[in-house]
């Protein structure tokens, strides 16, 4: 049997899908066969929202910590045992309050080795905002908590994966927010990843205008010359097979986007938009840049459908897939690296 790596994984808005997508994925046995699945919330939630869907013959196996999992069940660490108030499609203080207690205590279990890889459920990111939380998403917090300045999000689907230059920011702020320094730093970014993480050699990215057209030669806006441009020239210049910038809608709506491993986008929607329209059901965000692996689908809490058994599990699913191949690919490669620099010493001892 395969390796099975342990998945931590935070329950997000209680109020929204979150629990439901993760029944779902669990409720197929065959989930266990590859993974050992470590559920940060509470039994009390998760038994509401197992009635609420009409599931029957289902369970979770409720633990106190994670060290106590079963590896052949779905395990839930019972983080909380008071009663609290389920609002299915609303957005409340309680479901932010509690999304942020589980995805704390699984961030903490996954720097402490007790965990392997984490997958999030979404969370509000208005409701979830408190003294202890004071950022746009996981992917800031993510990067805070590792000290990272860089975290890339980038959504995966198969050979497609879109980066962005920035991310959870008004699109008044963005144009402000775009410099050379920045967009070079995540074309590094996603170059290493690319290599570490998906096992891409030589990686190819494609880098999008901001304006239309890509400014049309500074007619429709000049950051294509002043900032994107220059950028993409001291990537390659640094050997990164970095290209453009490309008009958006030519890029997507062609079938050019398939030649390259990775996009980069400037902005939240520029990015996110053609790729859910390609890729919805399907499609994984990945924070890069980060020295553990994390993973989410790519939707939202759908408040409007919660409760209702309409939520499709799959992305969800792929985001399990996803982040157990990551964690493999990049351990792969760090034995690879460690056995060329044993093989390099022993050549010199011999010399």
């Amino acid at each position: 049997m395969a390796e099975k790596l342990r998945v931590g994984i935070s329950i997000g808005d209680i109020n929204g899908i979150g629990m439901e997508v993760i029944i779902k994925t669990f409720l197929d046995n065959r989930m266990m066969e590859i993974c050992t699945p470590i559920i940060y919330g509470s039994s009390k939630i998760a038994s509401y929202h197992i009635k609420a869907l009409e599931i029957e013959d289902f369970s979770f196996n409720s633990i106190k910590k994670a060290e106590d999992f079963n590896p052949k069940r779905a395990n839930l660490v019972n983080l909380w045992d008071e009663e609290i108030e389920i609002n299915l499609g609303e957005s409340t203080n309680t479901g932010g309050k509690y999304a942020f207690q589980s995805l704390k205590t699984a961030v903490e279990d996954l720097a402490s080795g007790k965990t392997d890889v984490l997958v999030t459920a979404p969370i509000n990111k208005k409701n979830i905002q408190s003294d202890e939380f004071k950022f746009a998403g996981h992917t800031e917090f993510l990067a805070d908590y590792a000290n990272e300045e860089n975290p890339l999000m980038i959504l995966c689907d198969e050979g497609l994966r879109v980066g962005l230059a920035t991310g959870h920011l008004p699109l008044k702020d963005v144009a402000g927010a775009l410099n050379k320094e920045l967009i070079l730093a995540k074309l590094e970014v996603f170059n290493k990843t690319l290599k570490q993480d998906f096992g891409i050699e030589k990686p190819k990215i494609a880098v999008l205008g901001l304006n239309p057209h890509s400014g049309d030669g500074g007619l429709l806006g000049t950051e294509e010359q002043e900032i994107i441009s220059p950028a993409i020239k001291q990537a390659f210049d640094n050997g990164i097979i970095a290209m453009g910038p490309y008009p958006a809608d030519g890029l997507f709506g062609s079938s050019m986007y398939q030649k390259f491993d990775g996009i980069l986008a400037m902005y939240h929607d520029q990015g996110l938009a053609p790729f859910k329209a390609m890729a919805f059901h399907n499609g994984v965000n990945f924070t890069a840049g980060l020295p553990i692996v994390r993973t989410s689908p790519d939707h939202g809490v759908g408040y409007d459908i919660a409760g209702q058994n309409k939520a499709s599990e799959q992305s969800f699913r792929q985001a399990i897939y996803l982040a157990c191949d990551i964690y493999k690919t990049r351990r792969m490669n760090k034995q690879l690296a460690a056995n060329s620099l044993d093989a390099k010493k022993e050549v010199l001892e011999e010399v």
